[in-house]
């Protein structure tokens, strides 16, 4: 079988049959197929899509090209359940959701990834914390599972190696807005992860992959609608991605910015609301509580009560990280060396929320090629909320840069990517949609 002709076939618009997939995937798994060959059918694949069948099947290719986990033997008394995002700037949703959901007694084998095009990515995040492993071994992370009740990860490269491959090439070839592509990725993941359930926060706006609640709503139902073909209980959150989420942008600021909410010290409200929506319907898709107004007050008192914030230090722990990290994260996490507040005046009315995403890129907190080592230290602090009134003691953010040059072209794009009005703009939901559910 020839490479070139599966290329050719989805180039001209045709469909692959399962044998070619197989054969794709298996060259995606062994490096066998060259990155530009890759690149290519990504690009067909990109402009004539899939359809449900052709996913479907790359789907559980991938899921199998290499080893998927079994829970059944680990001794947990409750279910394993976990939450994937499709993207978004400021995202750190990940970092809350896996200890809250754990300390109302669900077990979180949460396999992430790295940024995506203009996206952050949870591993490169967690890479922040000193001494954190972000690829264990499966036997480390088993024992986390079982003994914190999370463990947020990378991806191995036992697990699901023909995504691992498949993802770093989208990611710096502009072939990443692909439904079945998207799809067949982050469920191929899930799937090789064990898990019993999973909740899908399908991101909509203009800092998402899917910019309309159309395209959304497609994608949320495509990953449910493949997910039931391999029996994996599947619910999806439609999430506003029209500003950023949360006050930080960047690797480490999001870290800090995630166990300040996990020890009450602060909470943006539209990440709150996201965060407890979210969590609350893992425990409803997972069976452990069917109310959802009854699994969110058992989320927050999760965080009231500090069992959420524990969790996660056992986590950081288990997985190599600080003892304490929780109580002195300040000590640990890296500093950008310039800092500046970015000023403007009137109501904050709108945000090019990729234009934010990508300004990170230019700063060094995200990959231009595959591979490329990250400054963690940059990005965006206090980062106001449409809505929020700015002057001078308010401001539009905080840079945090390596030099003053890059915080000059920081707050360059930063302004661009800002609208202010003199009157304040009206309200938007931030979930707007369950399905599946």
């Amino acid at each position: 079988m020839l490479v070139t002709d599966i290329i050719r076939r989805k180039r001209d618009g045709g469909a692959l049959d399962a044998d070619q997939i197989a054969f794709l995937v298996t060259g995606l798994a062994d490096d066998s197929i060259p990155a530009e060959q890759i690149s290519s059918l990504a690009m067909a694949i990109f402009l004539n899509g899939m359809s449900f069948d052709e996913a479907a099947a790359l789907t559980l290719a991938m899921a199998k090209s290499g080893t998927v986990l079994d829970w059944s033997d680990a001794g947990l008394d409750g279910p394993v359940v976990d939450k994937h995002s499709t993207g978004g700037v400021g995202d750190k949703v990940s970092f809350l959701l896996a200890p809250i959901a754990a300390a109302c007694g669900c077990y979180v084998p949460m396999i992430s990834g790295r940024g995506l095009g203009h996206t952050g990515g949870t591993t490169d995040k967690v890479e922040s914390i000193p001494g954190y492993l972000s690829m264990p071994d499966f036997d480390r992370f088993r024992k986390v599972v079982r003994d914190a009740g999370c463990a947020i990860i990378g991806q191995t490269r036992e697990l699901a190696p023909a995504d691992r491959r498949f993802y770093a090439i989208r990611d710096v070839t502009g072939t990443v807005e692909s439904v079945p592509l998207i799809t067949a990725s982050i469920l191929s993941k899930k799937i090789a992860a064990g898990l019993e359930a999973l909740v899908m926060d399908v991101k909509c706006g203009n800092g998402a992959f899917m910019a309309t609640p159309e395209r959304a709503r497609e994608l949320a139902d495509s990953i449910i609608r493949t997910a039931q073909q391999a029996g994996l209980r599947t619910h999806a959150l439609i999430t506003d991605m029209n500003e950023v989420l949360g006050t930080t942008v960047g690797n480490a600021l999001e870290i800090d910015e995630s166990v300040a909410y996990l020890l009450g010290e602060s909470a943006d409200p539209r990440l709150d609301e996201v965060t407890i929506a979210l969590t609350a319907e893992m425990l409803v898709a997972a069976g452990r509580e069917p109310d959802r107004e009854r699994a969110a007050a058992l989320c927050r008192d999760a965080v009231d009560s500090g069992r959420a914030a524990e969790v996660f230090g056992r986590m950081c722990a288990g997985l190599g990280g600080p003892g304490d990290f929780v109580e002195r994260r300040d000590k640990y996490l890296p500093m950008a060396p310039v800092t500046r507040a970015v000023h403007a005046e009137g109501y904050l009315h709108a945000v090019d929320t990729r234009a934010v995403g990508n300004s990170i890129i230019e700063l060094g907190g995200g990959r231009r090629r595959v591979g490329e080592a990250l400054d963690l230290s940059v990005g965006y602090s206090r980062f106001a909320n449409v809505g929020d009134r700015l002057d001078d003691e308010r401001p539009l953010a905080v840079v945090h840069a390596a030099t003053e040059a890059d915080a000059d072209l920081a707050e360059k794009r930063l302004r661009q990517a800002c609208e202010a009005g003199a009157e304040p703009p009206g309200a938007r939901a931030v979930v707007t949609e369950i399905r599946g559910g």
